[in-house]
């Protein structure tokens, strides 16, 4: 490896976010995001203390690779001295089927495999590829790592992930619970045992990823034995744009009853639904709040329906566990929004969850909510998948 500094690369359609950690210390170098790919092109960078954010022609991820290291070497907002002091590339790699149960240094086997999996994932393995592709142009020679959102939960028993289908759907078509945001479940849970100074192995954990997108995990021993998302991020908790959870036959009966074909449908539930349908205009959770504040029955009422579908999902995790140790909460939602937390841990006490509503309201970042007579340690711990990326590609690179 030519030195400790990874870059992490999250690749959208039309998007690429990146990080330059230095290992030694896990520091953030510098960070950024290439956006509008292969429509006009903007950059935004963070580096050597100064921002740079320029529109810049981008015409596709190629380019957007290019510009992120002549960033990382510029003079004045770069970071290193040249390309070579990337000692390895982690990529998120959104879906790696049944084929991942863990990260994996990137081959033409790998990609073949990714690739297989995009009938999974139309939306995110494609640019997840071409970002790993873009990559390997720009940068040849310098080892790529993919770590994929669903492989923490590979672990979880058939029992959790078969669906109630045609056994044959599974076996032909790969139909079942994956289960997403594993790099965040799996950084929260360990560093939730490192603050209580338990052994992950001796405690039953939920983790509540909390942000536009929603997933809660069943972490047993530190191993992910249920969670709620499903073959897609679709299924769960409602979310900023999802719908979550619903009865399949209202696809069916939007088709007919409203002249819907299967795919405006299936727009609607990933895109016009969840916090956005219910309110009738805020996604964002800050906004549903000050509407609700206003008066918006609306948007109280989207409210109330995430409060109660997460802590549903908590006392069904807590029942496939057979019982909780801890609960945390992390990322967008979990971590800064305290009203929202208030209200999903309201009637949760019969499980032992109790929280100090002053901790609660104090907390900034990483925390312990407990009140002194809780059974249950309520924590929240803000989550960094893109470490746990870096540190995987490290792993990975440096043993091989």
């Amino acid at each position: 490896m030519c030195g400790m500094n990874i870059l992490v690369i999250n690749a959208g359609s039309s998007s690429l976010k990146y990080q330059l950690i230095e290992m030694n210390d896990n520091s953030v170098l510098a960070k950024g995001l290439c956006e509008r790919i292969g429509v006009d092109g903007h950059v935004k960078h963070s580096g050597n203390g100064k921002t740079y954010d320029k529109l810049t022609p981008l015409n596709n991820h190629a380019e957007a690779v290019k510009a992120v290291v002549a960033l990382l070497t510029d003079n004045e907002y770069g970071v290193i001295k040249d390309m070579n002091e990337i000692g390895a590339v982690g990529h998120r790699v959104v879906h790696g089927g049944e084929e991942f149960s863990e990260s994996a240094l990137i081959t033409d086997e790998v990609i073949a495999a990714i690739e297989a999996c995009v009938p999974l994932a139309p939306l995110h393995n494609p640019p997840n590829l071409v970002g790993i592709r873009a990559c390997a142009e720009v940068m040849p020679g310098v080892p790529q790592v993919a770590v994929f959102d669903t492989s923490f939960h590979q672990t979880m028993p058939p029992k959790a992930y078969i669906y109630a289908l045609p056994y044959e759907y599974y076996t032909e078509n790969k139909i079942r619970r994956y289960g997403f945001h594993g790099t965040s479940h799996r950084f929260v849970a360990a560093r939730a045992a490192e603050m209580l100074n338990k052994p992950i192995g001796e405690l039953k954990i939920i983790t509540c990823h909390l942000g536009n997108g929603s997933s809660l995990a069943a972490i047993d021993g530190g191993r992910s034995v249920d969670t709620t998302m499903g073959l897609t991020p679709l299924e769960g908790v409602p979310m900023g744009t999802r719908s979550g959870l619903i009865d399949p036959a209202i696809v069916e009966y939007l088709c007919s009853q409203r002249g819907m074909s299967v795919k405006e449908v299936t727009d609607v539930l990933n895109k016009k639904s969840g916090m956005l349908g219910v309110s009738g205009g805020a996604s964002d959770f800050r906004d549903l709040f000050d509407q609700a504040e206003k008066g918006s029955e609306r948007a109280k009422l989207a409210i109330s329906i995430f409060g109660h579908s997460v802590r549903k999902s908590i006392g069904a995790l807590a029942a496939s566990m057979g019982g909780i140790d801890v609960l945390v909460f992390t990322a967008g939602v979990g971590e800064n929004h305290v009203r929202m937390r208030a209200i999903i841990l309201e009637g949760l006490e019969f499980l032992g969850i109790e929280v100090d509503a002053e901790k609660n309201q104090s907390c900034r970042g990483e925390g312990d909510l407990s009140a002194a007579s809780a059974r249950v340690k309520t924590l929240v711990v803000p989550t960094n998948e893109e470490l746990v990326i870096a540190m995987d590609t490290k792993q990975l690179t440096v043993n091989n």
